[in-house]
């Protein structure tokens, strides 16, 4: 049976509109819910600026600093080419990516609730684990711990929203999970600025991971789970006195429930395996390739890249660490600004507008640091950037941060959860998950140009 998004549809898996208010139950419960994408997006912002605090490369990673030290101009690639700083910040998503998989079953099983509280409480583990590391494994089984937080979370948080919400605002109230990952990077890029001024800042930055996951864990364990998935495991009473709860007077609550119950029948009827008809049924083959193809170009925004990285190529423009690590707080802050915007006109103007408005500013910021990168840093990094251009490299990185906060952001969340049919959308959401995963430790891994201009 399917643990993916399961809501009332009118037989044909088209969303129905029960007439439910934004109630305050609802929106608290959406906004615990969607709190777990302060999980994903601390780590999102905090591993770059950690990774250029010295005092920490210098205790755990001592050649790269050395490699720094010994940097000339045209070879300053690569000098994070660490065997060791690879495994530090690809473990997470190593493991993140197995929970993705995994993560369906457990979510069908125990239900979305126990799974966020799940997730916290190993994202909180992980968090206590690097703060207090005083060796590599320590901070790669802790790192670990983290990743298995994130899966678990991004699996069950995206659903619950989608569950939860009133049609006609589910477009908004899915996005607060990105919105609220916005959220997490603007907190971490802060918390680096300021950490980077003491010797053992990078015990607190990482030690901090466990401030979100105490949100999402406490949060989570006073939420009722959705009604959805009360149905799925044959509690349909305590599903009627959920909908009840969140829908206010004036809802046809029981209908809503007949809707639920036919979709969970629908669901049931392929006990094959939601993968496994994703691949041999041909009706399903368009799916299996936007379930693929939408993370994928998710990843390919180049967002990830930005988030780690940023701080390191601000640096080679000709930054100081300090502004470099300030330029990140930029990012994130202009980050938050157009999610919120897109939240508001999600389901105002639809969502192809956003796409083709983002994306058409994305790819006039890309060109823009394409070209200045090219002929101002030159082939091999040995020419100094004018501070005019490392400025507008700065703006261009900005613009296209705004770009995607205002469309693959909140899109990249929403859009899966909508489209698929009711019986393979568990996969398709390990799938999505598992995939952003796989893209962010790729990326992670990829070696970066830094030189230390201060």
């Amino acid at each position: 049976m399917a643990g993916g998004v399961i809501v009332a549809n009118d037989g044909d898996g088209s969303a129905v509109d029960h007439g439910g208010r934004l109630t305050f139950s609802v929106v608290i419960t959406c906004l615990v819910a969607a709190s777990g994408g302060l999980i994903f997006g601390y780590d999102v912002g905090i591993s770059g600026g950690v990774s250029t605090m010295e005092p920490f490369l210098r205790r755990f990673f001592p050649g790269v600093v050395r490699r720094m030290a010994e940097a000339r101009p045209g070879n300053e690639y690569c000098v994070y080419d660490s065997q060791a700083l690879t495994a530090f910040t690809s473990s997470l998503y190593v493991a993140g990516l197995v929970a993705s998989l995994v993560a369906s079953r457990v979510t069908r099983a125990m239900g979305r609730q126990a799974v966020m509280v799940m997730g916290g409480a190993l994202f909180f583990a992980g968090g206590a684990v690097t703060g207090f590391a005083v060796n590599i494994a320590m901070l790669i089984v802790g790192r670990m711990l983290l990743g298995f937080g994130v899966g678990f979370t991004n699996q069950a948080a995206p659903l619950f929203l989608a569950e939860m919400a009133p049609t006609r605002w589910r477009g908004s109230l899915t996005a607060g999970f990105q919105f609220f990952l916005a959220v997490g990077v603007v907190i971490a890029t802060v918390t680096n600025y300021f950490a980077s001024r003491v010797p053992w800042g990078w015990r607190l930055s990482l030690g901090l991971a466990g401030a979100p996951a105490v949100v999402i864990f406490l949060g989570a364990l006073f939420l009722t789970d959705t009604p959805s998935s009360l149905v799925m495991r044959g509690d349909t009473a305590r599903a009627r006195a959920a909908l009840l709860r969140v829908r206010g007077a004036g809802a046809d609550v029981e209908a809503e429930l007949k809707g639920i119950v036919r979709a969970v029948e629908v669901a049931r009827q392929g006990e094959d395996g939601a993968f496994r008809r994703m691949a041999a049924r041909r009706e399903y083959r368009p799916y299996l390739v936007f379930a693929v193809a939408m993370p994928m170009f998710f990843q390919l925004t180049g967002v990830i890249v930005i988030s780690f990285f940023s701080p390191l190529v601000f640096r080679t423009v000709g930054f100081g660490s300090n502004a470099a690590l300030m330029g990140n707080v930029i990012l994130g802050a202009v980050n938050l600004v157009c999610l919120m915007l897109s939240t508001l006109v999600i389901d105002r103007y639809g969502r192809k507008v956003l796409f083709m408005v983002g994306g058409a500013i994305m790819i006039i910021a890309q060109v823009g640091v394409a070209w200045i990168m090219g002929a101002q840093v030159g082939k091999n990094g040995s020419e100094a950037m004018a501070r005019p251009y490392a400025v507008a490299v700065v703006a261009f990185t900005c613009l296209h941060t705004a770009g995607f906060g205002w469309s693959w952001g909140p899109l990249g969340w929403v859009i899966p959860g909508e489209i698929f049919p009711v019986d393979i959308r568990s996969a398709e959401q390990a799938m999505t998950v598992s995939i952003v995963s796989r893209g962010d430790e790729r990326r992670r891994n990829e070696p970066t140009e830094v030189t230390d201009r201060d």
